[in-house]
């Protein structure tokens, strides 16, 4: 549910196109938002509640062509939580990783074009159907437990990590960090230096 990974994604995808060979993405998912109507309700109260954190995510998009979002995100339709989806994820991962990043992006599109509530069973079941993914499949990794603990690992690995938000992209097995809206260049001249380092034998001083 945060804005900064939906509009960062595009530079995710020219990574990915860019480097195919050399450079894989692992998502992990951490709780950000938690319980929406303490960090939104509670925390932005003296700022217009959910309409000003509405007014905030437009403004923040509006010099993004790529990205789209409903006029009414945040008023109608509000998830309560991202657990629910963040564990949904982690089934998918299981189930059919393949397919796990066009989920991803099929459950971004819903909450941030379609204004739907990704914290309901019916929407993320919806999404599991509309990308070819087996509900009842994801649904008995979750019944086992397996998505939990799954869940569970990337909160510790974001404790260990000290990740304070999204997007945070961890390179060089944690030894480099970048957080925030860090646009495609930065990250492109990481992964070069990165890769120089490798061939060449040489510390990296990213």
């Amino acid at each position: 549910m945060r804005v900064g990974i939906y509009i960062s994604q595009a530079g995710i995808d020219e990574v990915l196109e860019r480097f195919p060979d050399d450079v894989s993405v692992e998502y992990r998912f951490c709780s950000v938002f938690g319980d929406t109507r303490h960090k939104i309700g509670k925390e932005w109260a003296e700022r217009g509640g959910y309409t000003g954190f509405r007014n905030h995510l437009h403004k923040a998009i509006s010099e993004f062509d790529h990205v789209k979002l409903h006029p009414e995100i945040w008023q109608r339709n509000q998830p309560t939580l991202s657990t629910p989806a963040h564990l949904m994820m982690k089934a998918v991962q299981q189930v059919d990783k393949r397919k796990s990043e066009t989920v991803l992006k099929e459950l971004r599109r819903a909450f941030f074009e379609r204004c739907l509530d990704v914290s309901h069973w019916s929407v993320l079941s919806d999404t599991l159907k509309a990308v070819g993914v087996s509900v009842a499949e994801v649904k008995r990794v979750i019944d086992s437990g397996m998505a939990h603990a799954e869940l569970e690992a990337d909160r510790r690995n974001q404790q260990m990590l000290m990740v304070q938000g999204s997007p945070t992209y961890i390179l060089n097995e944690g030894r480099q960090k970048l957080y925030g809206n860090v646009g495609y260049g930065v990250i492109e001249a990481n992964i070069k230096e990165l890769l120089r380092s490798s061939v060449a034998g040489a510390a990296s001083w990213c």
